[in-house]
């Protein structure tokens, strides 16, 4: 109350509505060490209605996390460690970015899955050294937000039996008592999925939610303990009602609070009774002390599996990683083959998988199409606890935040697959995976008009441009199987954020490289070809590639000289060196951007439409039903159109 008072800013409610269910689950189950937040064996805990974020603010005060009281006052305040919904990597013992209503609890069921991926892995017969669960908190409006049926749906068919979630059965929300637009059985819902639900269960009752935790803890699958709740209880005047939702209480209503929770003392004063009480860091401590110690057992047992582990829970690449990629490198320049960049994606899972035994991949029911599959693929299901590969059924947005949930939990790095056009589902969960730094790939195919015959409803036209506006996205389109090669790599090395792979379905061109140029990809652009004096040059990405080398050809022919950019990644390509960016696009070398997208994107590059100094051969409409090759004529991907584009601005 306090905190959200002096802010005069946040949601009361939830915390206090659920601070029963909170001292049921931190006081008495709850395996962690505020000591280290980061220990690999801890019980996960999401907060999925990251409205009510003081709630885990004043769980990791006062257990003894690094979150000082001050920090508590500054709620909701600039540069402050309790922002006004939990953020990853603000506050220490924040497990995930929650506040988009059904993500939080989508997250918890990729963290439920790469434990027992993991446990799979790792442990063996009578040393189980990872073995934790993970638990969640969430609201009517988690229930009401699709996604959370896609990820519930899915936790039920593979019977995550470490999920617990307690349902904050309080009826409000925002705009009052749900009943009128919320009527769902949720309950049957969740039986529906295959979860074991307990129902009615008092969340004002600490004993009644404890009995509850351990009925969920012995079954063997996912459990929903629906607590049935007053919002905003101990507010006389207010609780029950969506007044006390989302805005302070008033100071008239936090001192009546204050009157009948019998509660003395002033604003942000704990008594030192209270801080013991509640603190866990001795038991925290302990804890941790004997996963150590049956680490170390298990080290002088199973010595190779447990640098692995190691290695896995750190987020480190093997140590000959770099040397290895570079060798697959030289044999793909070497086969200089034809074919779909999708296929040259999937030839670089294959070829990286064997070394990277915590890459989990997965699609959304088009496997086969976005060919994230390779030969070593061991499908997750109910009855198989280990394997690598998921099968997300047709879940776009549930897939993404699963993937956050499977980075955040740590020991494995995601990608799953879908078309690029499909990226619109997702588009809040790759926000999430961007604003959080996560290393997650995502794969999408079908990348333009030339994925031909299914028409605008499946033709990416704004998606790749969308995508690279994204802080912290990195977004690749590679134009043959070098460029899909090094995206990949760069992918996966990358610690502080997303990457967003766009391949084809259509076959392209190998182009050929000298040394430098092949280095010179991982820089995001590059000069592909070039001649003396170029009088012009040509941005490409992708399939558009090859069109621009057909046109500086015939340039060629003209006498008149061009160089072709290759520009697969221009987020990275942005944060070369301006040096380095000099060298491929000089400033006194007037420029033409060739991408079958928007063109608004590419003026960063070429100049303003009016300035006669640049042009942009692209599309700003929605496609067609079509053969790709008529499509790309159709809408002047040719290389006539773009000799006339290059004419157009030279002087």
């Amino acid at each position: 109350m306090d905190a959200v008072q002096k802010a005069n800013s946040g949601h009361p409610g939830a915390p206090m509505g659920m601070a029963e269910i909170a001292v049921a689950l931190w006081s008495r189950h709850l395996r962690h060490n505020p000591a280290n937040p980061k220990w690999p064996d801890r019980d996960r805990f999401v907060l999925s209605n990251g409205h009510g974020s003081m709630l885990l603010y004043a769980l990791l005060h006062l257990t003894g996390y690094a979150l000082p009281m001050e920090e508590i006052r500054r709620f909701r305040q600039l540069h402050s460690m309790t922002p006004g919904h939990p953020e990853y990597g603000m506050a220490p013992g924040v497990e995930t970015t929650t506040g988009p209503l059904g993500q939080g609890i989508t997250n918890a069921v990729g963290m439920a899955i790469a434990e027992r991926a993991l446990a799979a892995e790792f442990n063996r017969p009578g040393v189980d050294i990872v073995d934790h669960r993970t638990y969640v908190f969430l609201g009517d409006g988690c229930l009401m937000e699709g996604i959370s049926h896609e990820s519930c749906s899915l936790a039920g068919t593979l019977k995550l039996a470490k999920l617990v979630a307690f349902y904050d059965d309080n009826g409000i929300s925002i705009d009052g008592r749900v009943k009128g637009w919320f009527a769902d059985d949720t309950p049957q819902r969740f039986e529906a999925y295959g979860w074991n639900v307990i129902a009615k269960v008092d969340g004002h009752d600490v004993d009644a939610v404890d009995a509850a935790i351990r009925r969920a803890q012995a079954s063997d699958r996912p459990t929903l303990i629906c607590c049935q709740t007053v919002i905003g209880k101990g507010a006389p005047n207010k609780q029950g009602t969506h007044d006390v939702h989302g805005a302070a209480l008033g100071d008239k209503e936090v001192a009546a609070a204050r009157e009948q929770l019998g509660w003395t003392h002033a604003p942000f004063e704990i008594p030192a009774e209270i801080y013991a009480g509640w603190s866990a860091k001795e038991c925290g401590a302990r804890l941790e002390a004997a996963w150590n110690e049956k680490f170390a057992a298990y080290a002088k047992q199973y010595p190779g599996e447990a640098v692995e582990f190691k290695r896995r829970a750190a987020g480190e690449l093997p140590v000959d990683f770099a040397a290895r990629t570079a060798e697959i490198l030289t044999r793909i320049v070497a086969r200089g083959e034809t074919i779909a960049t999708r296929k040259a994606s999937q030839n670089a899972i294959e070829a990286l998988s064997p070394m990277l035994p915590e890459l989990i991949g997965g699609s959304a029911d088009l496997t086969w199409s976005n060919l994230t599959v390779w030969s070593g693929s061991k499908g997750i299901g109910k009855e198989s606890a280990g394997g690598n590969y998921l099968h997300y059924g047709v879940r776009e947005f549930g897939m993404s935040a699963i993937m956050n949930g499977i980075a955040l939990h740590g020991g494995h790095i995601p990608y799953g697959g879908t078309f690029l056009t499909f990226s619109d589902y997702a588009r809040n969960a790759l926000r999430m995976a961007a604003l959080m730094k996560l290393r997650a790939i995502f794969v999408y195919t079908h990348d333009s008009i030339g994925l031909g015959e299914d028409g605008p409803t499946h033709q990416s036209v704004e998606h790749a441009s969308s995508l690279r506006i994204m802080p912290n996205m990195d977004v690749w389109r590679p134009c043959d199987t070098v460029e899909s090669f090094v995206a990949w790599v760069a992918a996966i090395e990358r610690r502080d954020g997303p990457s967003s792979l766009l391949f084809s379905r259509q076959n392209l061109p190998f182009q050929k490289r000298d040394a430098q140029a092949i280095a010179n990809v991982r820089r995001g652009g590059y000069v592909l070809s070039d001649t003396a004096s170029p009088r012009a040059a040509i941005i490409a990405t992708g399939s558009e590639v090859a069109l621009a080398m057909e046109t500086q050809k015939a340039l060629a022919a003209e006498g008149i000289a061009v160089r072709v950019v290759s520009m697969p990644s221009t987020n990275v390509f942005d944060r070369q060196d301006a040096a380095y960016r000099e060298s491929v696009l000089a400033k006194d070398v007037p420029r033409v951007a060739v991408e079958a997208g928007v063109t608004d994107f590419w003026r960063k590059y070429v100049g303003a439409v009016d300035s006669g100094n640049g042009a942009v051969v692209g599309i700003d409409r929605f496609g067609e039903s079509a053969p790709a090759g008529e499509l790309f004529k159709f809408f002047g991907f040719t290389v006539e159109n773009v000799v006339k584009a290059v004419k157009s601005i030279l002087h």
